[in-house]
């Protein structure tokens, strides 16, 4: 079970400060915005408020797809894996979401979880634990495919234990 004490760094994009991602504002494609922006779903965050913030890819930008890098994670140990908890959104028709990791000594970075497509347009939860003997980055990537209005990815508070 989780306690949402001090030992997670939280990520909700209230702010662009974040911790894990400290060139927040460097990574095109991915636009902070809540439900009231008129830009399609989703239409709140993935607790119900409209107003409260999420990064999200738009079908409406050139970009179609875009990355979400962390900083560089220390080695994990046995005692300290690092777990990630997020909420995602994807939509139904063309979306792909996918978490990635890049281990120092890689050039590119291998998928370690994958959704595409497949689920309503709601938003879900997941937790993945990363296990790593170097230095690595956990990228977070989506992708849509067609340019339908309300195709999107999205993405909300990402939280990492203190493992990472």
């Amino acid at each position: 079970c989780f306690n949402s004490g001090s030992s997670w760094d939280k990520c909700d994009f209230e702010t662009n400060l974040c911790k894990a991602f400290p060139e927040f504002n460097l990574q095109p494609g991915w636009i902070r915005r809540n439900g009231r922006s008129g830009m399609g779903p989703p239409y709140s965050d993935h607790n119900g408020n409209e107003s409260a913030y999420f990064l999200s890819l738009s079908s409406e930008m050139q970009s179609s797809s875009a990355a979400l890098r962390t900083n560089v994670f220390l080695p994990t140990d046995e005692e300290h894996l690092c777990q990630i908890r997020f909420h995602y959104w994807v939509s139904q028709m063309s979306g792909t979401f996918m978490v990635g990791l890049q281990k120092h000594s890689e050039d590119t970075f291998k998928s370690i979880w994958q959704v595409s497509g497949e689920l309503r347009n709601q938003w879900n939860g997941n937790t993945i634990t990363i296990n790593s003997t170097e230095k690595y980055e956990v990228i977070f990537w989506g992708m849509v495919e067609t340019q339908r209005q309300g195709e999107t990815v999205a993405i909300d508070d990402i939280t990492f234990s203190e493992g990472c």
